[in-house]
């Protein structure tokens, strides 16, 4: 395959994945929002979005001050922000149009759909009236894409970049949104399981199971209540639940086994060994070590990944 098809492949997919979990993580904001919390804690929760995100420079650059609205604003469909729901759902329609001969019909016209539908939202104000319903609905696209994708692709090196692309980009996602919720916290506030305010925890970490779709999983597994390190557990160390890191990385591995060529031995090696670090880690040794350090690090090397597949497979990024 060329690399320059292998190149909007992945990233058609790696674009519409971050839609989709830029929506999971707002909506995890918007959700604990609706929480008793003072004006501070408002703001902090709704910065370390934007500072885990890497945008907070940016943001500061068109608005005077972190409030709800002008977050969702500049996440949702702000077009000078590179990695708003906006630009990544244009950016997921070019990279398909650009090698449509590569793609199914179903799969163009997926995203080409959402593309013109996102329009509809903007222009009739639709995403101020029921900010929720919208991210459900980026979400829903997104899921569609995957279906149709799986459902009507040969399973040839064009279907490989485009999982490689989401599974490498929900990685990342899914490590970010653990972060953003768990990074601030103190290591005894996190693992203590009889908290001053139960009521509040459980709504807490219950949107944010529910924002990667798995407050069913959760009950489905533990059978007990919601605590964060289990939280914690299940969406880093479990290879049954579909979002979680070592989900993410079983099924990078498989693929990047799929299209190996002659340059890409060592980028396997280092996707193999982070696979292997999740599948025998425990979580309390995470934890004693400190999560916001763990995620970091692993962030570092998905986002080190990524550069390799680009240099071994795709248009170099520095092209």
């Amino acid at each position: 395959m060329l690399s320059r098809t292998a190149d909007h492949l992945f990233w058609m997919a790696r674009y519409i994945e971050r839609a989709e979990n830029t929506a999971r993580m707002l909506d995890v904001n918007v959700q604990t929002s609706l929480l008793p919390q003072n004006e501070a804690d408002t703001e902090q929760s709704w910065g370390a979005m934007l500072s885990i995100s890497e945008l907070q420079f940016s943001f500061m650059q068109r608005h005077d001050a972190i409030t709800p609205e002008s977050v969702i604003d500049f996440m949702v469909k702000d077009p000078s922000n590179p990695s708003s729901i906006y630009c990544c759902l244009q950016a997921a329609r070019e990279n398909a149009r650009a090698v449509r001969g590569a793609l199914t019909t179903e799969v163009w016209e997926t995203h080409n759909t959402t593309w013109l539908e996102l329009q509809k939202w903007i222009k009739d104000g639709s995403i101020e009236k029921s900010v929720s319903e919208f991210f459900e609905w980026v979400k829903f696209r997104s899921h569609l894409s995957r279906g149709v994708t799986i459902g009507t692709m040969l399973k040839d090196d064009a279907f490989r970049f485009i999982r490689l692309g989401t599974f490498l980009e929900r990685a990342d996602n899914t490590a970010r949104l653990l972060d953003v919720k768990f990074h601030s916290m103190p290591f005894g506030h996190m693992v203590q399981r009889n908290h001053t305010d139960p009521h509040a925890d459980y709504y807490h970490w219950a949107a944010i199971l529910r924002s990667v779709s798995a407050f069913e999983t959760y009950r489905k597994v533990y059978r007990d209540v919601i605590t964060p390190d289990r939280v914690a557990e299940l969406l880093m160390l479990r290879d049954d639940m579909p979002r979680s890191l070592l989900a993410s990385l079983n099924e990078v591995c498989a693929n990047l086994e799929h299209v190996r060529n002659d340059y890409s031995k060592d980028t396997e090696r280092r996707a193999g060994k982070l696979r292997a670090e999740l599948r025998y880690g425990e979580i309390d040794d995470i934890l004693q070590t400190g999560l916001h350090a763990y995620l970091t690090n692993f962030l570092e090397r998905v986002n080190d990944l990524g550069n390799r597949i680009s240099k071994d497979f795709l248009v170099p990024l520095t092209a």
